[in-house]
This record gives structure tokens, sequence and C-alpha cells, in this order.
């Protein structure tokens, strides 16, 4: 774990706290990896998002990678992505890391662009306090962008940071979750199929 910058509070880390709560479940030693990315998205049953508080709608728990709904989505869709190891800006990340978030996002950006109904989409990733980091844990925002974008005060979005957001409701966050696990599964399954995993 990364020591704490003076510019973040010193309180648990909620990424961390989402990513013990859904653990990637232990695999036999033979299963190749076809079989792990499958279990990567979690089924229903082991999506309680009571398990955290606030609530956690997980849609992927890989071995390295944790892809959950914003809790305060910009948009509907608003997908993070995350490291399933506490690392704070993506220089502290390591080979496998970058590597599997390299391998995920560009599925968790299909999963969210299918679900949504929206194909223009923003991925952000901010370094730093002063680069807006909210949350001290690296992670990537899947944003959709849709065509009638929701009123706002002023009229702008605020690309990094906080801008315009409402709570994401327990329900709408429990249906969303499960429609992107449903297409996520099919993505998997749909590159397994004769490809080299």
């Amino acid at each position: 774990m990364q020591e704490p910058t003076p510019n973040y509070s010193l309180e648990p880390c909620p990424f961390c706290s989402i990513a013990s709560a859904f653990p990637f479940p232990t695999a036999p030693l033979w299963e190749g990896r076809k079989e792990e990315l499958a279990r990567s998205v979690p089924s229903e049953q082991e999506s309680d998002c009571e398990k955290t508080s606030p609530s956690s709608f997980v849609v992927l728990r890989s071995r390295d990678v944790v892809a959950f709904l914003d809790i305060l989505p910009m948009t509907g869709g608003h997908l993070l992505v995350t490291t399933r190891n506490h690392k704070v800006k993506v220089a502290d990340m390591g080979a496998v890391e970058s590597r599997e978030i390299g391998f995920w996002l560009p599925l968790l950006a299909r999963t969210v662009a299918k679900v949504t109904g929206v194909t223009d989409y923003n991925i952000v990733q901010n370094n730093g306090a002063r680069a807006a980091q909210v949350v001290p844990h690296v992670h990537f925002h899947i944003i959709p962008r849709p065509e009638t974008m929701p009123e706002i005060k002023n009229k702008s979005w605020t690309m990094f940071g906080r801008g315009q957001r409402d709570d994401l409701d327990d329900e709408d966050g429990e249906r969303l979750a499960g429609e992107m696990r449903r297409v996520l599964r099919e993505e998997v399954e749909r590159m397994g199929k004769g490809a080299r995993l």
C-alpha cells in the first residue's frame, strides 16, 4: 500500500473495501484463461450490492481488476475500472495490473455502450489531487455521452473532477449492473470462441 499523500484523507480506501467485499474466487490449478475470464463476471448471487456501505454495484471482479458503477454518476452507465490492489496513480501500477486494465477496458467500454445505447463515451483517468483525483486509488472512468445531455444549471460539463452529479438509486444500480454483467459475459464468451487468450 502506498504512503498517504498529504492532500488526501487517511480514511480507509472505499475502492479497497469494494475489492475486498468481492474477491476473485479460488480457481482449480488446471483452470485455463478462458475459464478464469468467465469467472471474473460475478453471478447475481455473488453481486449483493449491500456487501458494502454505501452500496456497490459490481460488474467485474477479476484477479487484478474490479469494475463497478459510480455511485455519483455523471451520466447513466458511468463505470469505474480500478486495480484490485491499492495503487494511487498509474505510475504505481505494475506490468500485470497494467496489462489487465488494458485487456478489460475495451470489453467494458463495449459493454457500457451496448447497455446504455450510447456509442460516444469518455475514458478518463486522473492522477493526484491537483489533477482532480478524488479517491486516491487509481481508476478509470467510462462515461457515456448521450446525444441529449441532462439539464445542467450552468449548461457546461465538468470533465475532470466534480460536475453535475446525482446519487445512483439502488434499484437502478442493481438493474444496470445486472444488465452490464449479462452483456460482459456475452463479450467474454464471444471473444473466447476461436481466440487465443
